[in-house]
């Protein structure tokens, strides 16, 4: 398949500017796409368009990644109900840095030429007001910038509202286009589908300064379960950076994805041929206790964003929590995450000292067993473990001590084949 054939078979072409864009990208082409420097990550959101500049890249074409270091001061209305908060300039020159690291991150490896990342502000900085105005503004009627879905919506909420300076942002964005153009020849902008109206005012600026014939295309908006866009600021929002959501918790992400949406997002998401994608879907691939599609789909995410330690980590992690082996193995900032939600109490380090705290004393309290009698019993069976260890000699006297712990302030005591408790040491 061609370029445009490709992303049309992954679902990723919402909507376009001309009906040639098969042909534009049949030979190699520059093409743009922004990212908005309003938080210090790229969240699951982004991975649209880095997934869609990852497909072109492979098919030779010229990828430009912009960070909106002089936008990102604006604040884009695309999307939302209400005014942004304004960040000031050291903030947003901070997560300019940060997403300009990630993206380089992000591209270092795979096929193509390599990307070229660059920040608006050294454009858009220095430009005069006046000459803006004279030069750019007028080419932009207001009637026509009320149309626009972003700022209509807004002035339809007359409790909201929108201010002058959101107004004013479909013209900086447009701009950017131009610039591009002639710096590096961008011949395509592409976005979500929310951005567009200002993809199209780009177009059109381009065609009034310099003459030229550019295009443009969206991509569909990654959405929750509401149909709410996916972005950074939507409670729990789900970040590319290990920092602000761990490499565990973004597997598990995916791994829980439904049935519905995973033939959707292997193919938007991962790097998969056609037939690869279509024999996940097959059968029992999808639907069965095994989620063999959605651990494909988690772990090619995770390996892309974290990298094949931090996957082989987290396996390892699922591995030894959900289907036996040593916890000693993960450790225990893992193993925090991954347990954050099962039962747990904290207890103080002196009864792991000297003689240590006895078994079924620790499975009553955390909750394993309703009573010693029962935590006798279940110890005797052989249904208790130790830090994904069965005892090697299960006794109602086993005491366990200061070397049992993980990482000096942890213990995981198991009963039965999934139901883990936590004990920590304060």
């Amino acid at each position: 398949m061609g370029a445009f054939e490709e992303l049309t078979w992954r679902g990723l072409v919402q909507q376009t500017t001309s009906d040639n864009l098969a042909e534009l990208l049949a030979a190699p082409t520059v093409i743009y796409t922004g990212f908005d420097p309003s938080a210090s990550s790229l969240h699951a959101g982004t991975l649209v368009p880095l997934m869609t500049m990852a497909h072109l890249r492979r098919h030779g074409h010229q990828i430009i990644a912009l960070v909106g270091g002089a936008t990102g001061m604006i604040g884009d209305p695309s999307g939302k109900t209400s005014e942004r908060k304004l960040l000031d300039a050291d903030e947003v020159g901070a997560n300019t840095r940060q997403l300009a690291a990630q993206l380089a991150k992000f591209f270092e490896a795979g096929e193509g030429p390599p990307v070229r990342i660059v920040d608006n502000l050294d454009w858009l900085g220095k430009l005069s007001l006046v000459d803006f105005l004279r030069d750019v503004g007028k080419h932009f009627a207001v009637n026509q910038m009320m149309q626009r879905d972003s700022v209509r919506q807004r002035f339809e909420t007359r409790e909201a509202g929108i201010s002058y300076t959101e107004f004013s942002y479909m013209l900086l964005q447009a701009y950017d286009f131009v610039e591009l153009h002639r710096r590096y020849g961008c011949r395509l902008q592409c976005g979500a589908s929310d951005q567009w109206g200002n993809i199209v005012s780009g177009v059109d600026l381009v065609r009034r300064l310099a003459g030229e014939t550019v295009h443009g295309f969206t991509m569909p908006l990654l959405t929750n379960a509401e149909g709410k866009k996916y972005g950074k600021t939507e409670k729990g929002a789900l970040f590319l950076d290990g920092r602000l959501t761990s490499p565990y918790a973004f597997y598990q992400f995916w791994l829980n994805t439904a049935d519905a949406d995973v033939g959707r997002f292997l193919r938007w998401f991962t790097l998969r041929t056609q037939p690869e994608i279509e024999a996940l879907e097959a059968g029992a691939q999808v639907g069965s206790g095994d989620r063999v599609a959605q651990k494909a789909l988690a772990a090619d995410l995770t390996r892309q964003i974290h990298g094949e330690a931090e996957l082989a980590r987290v396996l390892r992690a699922a591995e030894s929590l959900f289907g036996g082996g040593d916890l000693r193995t993960v450790g225990g900032d893992l193993l925090d995450e991954a347990l954050s939600a099962a039962p747990s109490i904290t207890v103080g380090r002196d009864r792991f000292e000297g003689e240590g705290a006895l078994l079924v004393d620790l499975l009553v309290e955390v909750g394993a067993c309703p009573s010693k009698s029962d935590a006798r019993r279940q110890v005797a069976a052989g249904a208790i473990s130790v830090n994904g260890t069965p005892l090697a000699s299960p006794s109602a006297e086993t005491r366990l001590t200061t070397r049992d712990l993980i990482d000096d302030r942890l213990l995981i005591l198991r009963r039965g084949k999934r139901n883990n408790y936590v004990i920590r040491v304060g």
